[in-house]
C-alpha cells in the first residue's frame, strides 16, 4: 500500500499481490483495518509518514519500503525504528546512500527481519557484521561489498545468520567474495560486478581475490544463478572465479541461468564444463548468456527447458531460423515465456543470418510464429536492430504485435514502426547527397527532412498508421522505447565521452510527429524513451502525451530532429506543464539549451526529484537552474553534462550544493563538461541508483527477468 498524494487513484494487480494508490489517510486507515497482517506492505515515502498520525496498529506493520524515500533524515529513520522495528518483516533501504553507517546500523534492532534490502547503504564489514549478528530469521539479504570489506571481521554470530540466507543480491566495488562463502544454504545469488579496472590514482586493479578468502561457495542448493558485469575486464575476472566452482558441479535444483556482460567474454575451458553440464543435467526456467558463448555454437541445439518465463538472447548471432526450430521447437506453444529480449539480434527475423543485409525485410512468418508461440509475452524488447516489414497485407511488424495482448513493456527500433509504403501526409525525405554545410559550424544530420511541417496544429493520428493500429491494441502498455537502431548515447560508462554517432536508418525518416503522438493513446504508460528520431518536426506529438498519458512518471528524450537544433523546445514546455506525475526526466541532444524558459516550464513538474541532461555543445544559465531548484522542493538529483566551461559547471554545482543540501540529505548534484577528460572520475562517485536508472542510457525492457528481486 502506498500512501502517496502524488499516486495515480488505481488498483493494480501484479504478481498476485493488490496495490492501493492515491487514498486519503482517512481511507487508507479504513483499508488497513480490513487487511490481514500478513498481506500489509507500508510504503513509506516522501516524509516518512508519522505512523501514530494514522492511528495504526503497530503489529500490522510487516514491510516498510524506504527506497526512494529522498526525504527520510536520519532522525526520520531512527523514530521510525524505534517505534515499529520490532514488528517489521521485510525492510528495504535500497539506495539510502546519503544516511549514515550509524543510521544503517539502527537496522539491528529490527531482530524480526526475514528480508532486508540494504543496496547502496554504508557499512563497514564490522557495522554489517553486528547488523547480522542481531537478524536470526533473516532469509534474504542485499549488500554491497566495497573496498576495504574484510570477511574475517565478521563474527561467528553473523556467520550462523549467513548459513541460513537462502537469497543474496551482493554488488561488488572491489574483488571479493563478499559473504558468499559464509551461505551455505543459497538457494538465490544474484551478483552485480561494478569494479573498476583502475584506482582513482590510476593504478591498476588485480582481478585475483585477496589470500585467505574461501574460493568455495556453497552451490549445492543454488536454483538462481545471476550475474551482470559491467564494462572491464576485472569484472570478467572476478565472475570466472565464481563460476569454477559452478563448472565442479552443477547444482540438480538449477533452473535459471543468467549473465548478462556487454561486449565480449571468451568462454573458457570452465565455462564449457559448466554449459555442457547444464545441457546434461538441468532443465532451465530462464536463460541468459554473453554473445560470444552461444554464437556459432550448437548449445540452444542440446539446452533443455521447462516452462521458461525469461529468454534473453541480447545481441547474439541468432538466425530467426534457429530461435523457431531451437527455441521455440518449430512452434511449439509457449505460454509460459513471460519475458523475451532480442534486443541486438539483427538476424532472428530473418531465416539465414549469414546473407542478410541491415536494409533487408523481415520475414513475417518468423514473427507471426514467434507470436502465435508466445502468446502470453508481457514484456519484448526488438532494439537495436533493423526490423523492416514488406507490403504485405496483415504482414506488418506492428499488425503481429498487435496479437499480444498481454504486453506491458514493448521496446522497438525506430524504423520498425514506419509504414512499408510512403505515406502520403509526409513530403519525401531529401536524397543523402543534398549539401551539407562544411567546416566548424554545427552538425547537420543527412537525410533529416528540411520541408516545413504539414502538421501546422495538434497532429492527428492516422487511422491508417500501423503503429496507430499497434497501440490502440495494446491500451495497458506501461513502458514504451522507441530506440534508433543506429543511437549510441554520448554518455559513456568507464571511457571518454562519444563524439560521433551513426545516421539513423533512412526509413526511420517516415516516423515522425504523428507517430509520437499516437502514444498519446495509452492512458497508463509510466515511463517512455524516445530516442533518434530524425522526422519529428516540431514535436508537436509530445503534447498528446503530456495532456493525455497522466501517469507517466519517467521521460527520457534523445535526438529528435535535426541534430544542430532542438526543435521541439516549445512543444515540450506545453507538455511539462501538464506532467504533474513525471518524477524522471533525461534529455539527450547537442545542442540543448538549458534556458529560462526550459526550467520554467520543468518547474510545473510538481514530483519531479531526478534530472538529467546530456548535451555535447549545450548552454545552461546558472540563475535559471537555481531557480528551478528553489521551486521544486523534491528534486534530489541535477546531473548536467554540457558544453559549458569546467569554471562554470564548478560554481554552479557548489551554489546548488550551499543552496539546498542541508534540507535536501539525499541531493546529489554532478555538473561538469561532457567532453573533459576528467568525466570517468566523476562517474565513479554517482551514487548507483541513479547512474543505473537515469544517468546512463540504455534499453530496461526485459532487462532482467521480472521479480528478480523482491
Amino acid at each position: 500500500v502506498s500512501n502517496d498524494e502524488d499516486a495515480a487513484p488505481i488498483a493494480t494487480e501484479a504478481a498476485g499481490d493488490t496495490h492501493l494508490l492515491g487514498f486519503s489517510d482517512e481511507i487508507l486507515l479504513h483499508i488497513l483495518s480490513h487487511v490481514p497482517s500478513t498481506d500489509l506492505v507500508l510504503n513509506v515515502r516522501r516524509t516518512c509518514r508519522k505512523l501514530a498520525a494514522l492511528c495504526l496498529d503497530k503489529s500490522l506493520v510487516h514491510t516498510v519500503l524506504l527506497q526512494k524515500d529522498y526525504q527520510a533524515s536520519e532522525d526520520k529513520v531512527k523514530q521510525l525504528v524505534k517505534e515499529i522495528g520490532r514488528e517489521i518483516q521485510h525492510l528495504s533501504m535500497a539506495g539510502c546512500y546519503w544516511l549514515s553507517g550509524s543510521t544503517v546500523e539502527h537496522v539491528a534492532r529490527c531482530r524480526s527481519l526475514v528480508k532486508v534490502n540494504l543496496s547502496g547503504c554504508h557499512l563497514t564489514s564490522l557495522r554489517l557484521s553486528k547488523v547480522l549478528s542481531a537478524l536470526q530469521h533473516l532469509r534474504s539479504l542485499a549488500i554491497d561489498v566495497s573496498p576495504g570489506f574484510d570477511a574475517s571481521q565478521l563474527s561467528s554470530e553473523c556467520k550462523a545468520t549467513l548459513s541460513r540466507v537462502q537469497e543474496l543480491k551482493q554488488t561488488l566495488f572491489t574483488p571479493s567474495y563478499g559473504v558468499v562463502p559464509c551461505c551455505a544454504s543459497l538457494q538465490k545469488l544474484l551478483l552485480y560486478f561494478e569494479i573498476l579496472d583502475r584506482t582513482r590514482e590510476g593504478a591498476v586493479l588485480s582481478g585475483q581475490l585477496m589470500v585467505g578468502q574461501s574460493n568455495v561457495p556453497h552451490y549445492q542448493n543454488l536454483r538462481v544463478f545471476y550475474a551482470r558485469l559491467a564494462p572491464g575486464y576485472i569484472n570478467q575476472e572476478v565472475v570466472r572465479l565464481y563460476l569454477a566452482v559452478l563448472s565442479d558441479r552443477t547444482p540438480e535444483n538449477l533452473h535459471a541461468f543468467l549473465i548478462s556482460v556487454p561486449g565480449s567474454f571468451a568462454e573458457s575451458g570452465a565455462t564449457k564444463n559448466l554449459l555442457d553440464s547444464m545441457a546434461r543435467n538441468v532443465a532451465l526456467d530462464a536463460l541468459q548468456l554473453p554473445k560470444s558463448w552461444l554464437n556459432g555454437s550448437t548449445l540452444l541445439q542440446h539446452m533443455k527447458f521447462n516452462n521458461p518465463f525469461y529468454l534473453s538472447f541480447s545481441r547474439c548471432s541468432l538466425s530467426g531460423g534457429h530461435l523457431i526450430q531451437r527455441v521455440i521447437n518449430g512452434g511449439k506453444e509457449l505460454r509460459s515465456l513471460a519475458s523475451l529480449n532480442l534486443s541486438g539480434c539483427v538476424h532472428c527475423l530473418s531465416p539465414d543470418s549469414l546473407l542478410r543485409k541491415a536494409e533487408d525485410e523481415i520475414d513475417s512468418s518468423i514473427l507471426e510464429t514467434l507470436v502465435a508461440s508466445c502468446s502470453n509475452l508481457c514484456h519484448l524488447n526488438l532494439s537495436a536492430a533493423h526490423h523492416h516489414s514488406s507490403e504485405g497485407l496483415g504482414r506488418h511488424l506492428c499488425q503481429l504485435l498487435a496479437r499480444l495482448c498481454h504486453l506491458r513493456s514493448l521496446s522497438l527500433p525506430v524504423c520498425s514502426v514506419a509504414d512499408s509504403a510512403p505515406r502520403p501526409d509526409r513530403a519525401p525525405a531529401p536524397p543523402a547527397m543534398h549539401a551539407v554545410p562544411r567546416g566548424f559550424g554545427k552538425k547537420v544530420r543527412i537525410g533529416v527532412q528540411t520541408c516545413p511541417s504539414p502538421f501546422l496544429g495538434q497532429p492527428v493520428p492516422q487511422p491508417s498508421s500501423v503503429f496507430w493500429s499497434l497501440l490502440k491494441k495494446l491500451p495497458f502498455l506501461e513502458r514504451l522505447e522507441l530506440i534508433g537502431s543506429n543511437f549510441s548515447s554520448a554518455m559513456p560508462r568507464n571511457e571518454p565521452a562519444i563524439r560521433n554517432s551513426l545516421p539513423p536508418c533512412s526509413r526511420a525518416q517516415n516516423v515522425g510527429d504523428s507517430e509520437v503522438a499516437a502514444i498519446g493513446q495509452l492512458a497508463f504508460l509510466r515511463h517512455l524513451t524516445l530516442a533518434q528520431l530524425p522526422g519529428v518536426l516540431t514535436g508537436s506529438g509530445l503534447l498528446s502525451i503530456g495532456l493525455q498519458c497522466q501517469q507517466l512518471q519517467s521521460l527520457s528524450l534523445a535526438n529528435l530532429g535535426m541534430m544542430g537544433k532542438v526543435v521541439y523546445m516549445p512543444a515540450l514546455a506545453d507538455m511539462l506543464r501538464h506532467c504533474k506525475r513525471l518524477k524522471d526526466i533525461r534529455l539527450e541532444q547537442p545542442y540543448f539549451s538549458a534556458n529560462a524558459q526550459f526550467f520554467q516550464a520543468l518547474g510545473q513538474c510538481s514530483s519531479l526529484q531526478r534530472l538529467c541532461l546530456v548535451s555535447r555543445s549545450g548552454t545552461l544559465q546558472p540563475d535559471a537552474v537555481l531557480a528551478f531548484m528553489a521551486r521544486c522542493l523534491h528534486v534530489v538529483v541535477c546531473h548536467m553534462f554540457t558544453g559549458e566551461s569546467l569554471t562554470t559547471c564548478k560554481s554552479l554545482q557548489q551554489s546548488l550544493l550551499r543552496s539546498f543540501q542541508a534540507e535536501r540529505p539525499a541531493l546529489n548534484v554532478v555538473i561538469f563538461p561532457l567532453l573533459h577528460e576528467g568525466l570517468t572520475d566523476v562517474i565513479r562517485d554517482v551514487p548507483m541508483v541513479h547512474l543505473d536508472e537515469i544517468t546512463l542510457f540504455k534499453s530496461r525492457v526485459a532487462e532482467e527477468p521480472p521479480n528478480l528481486w523482491w
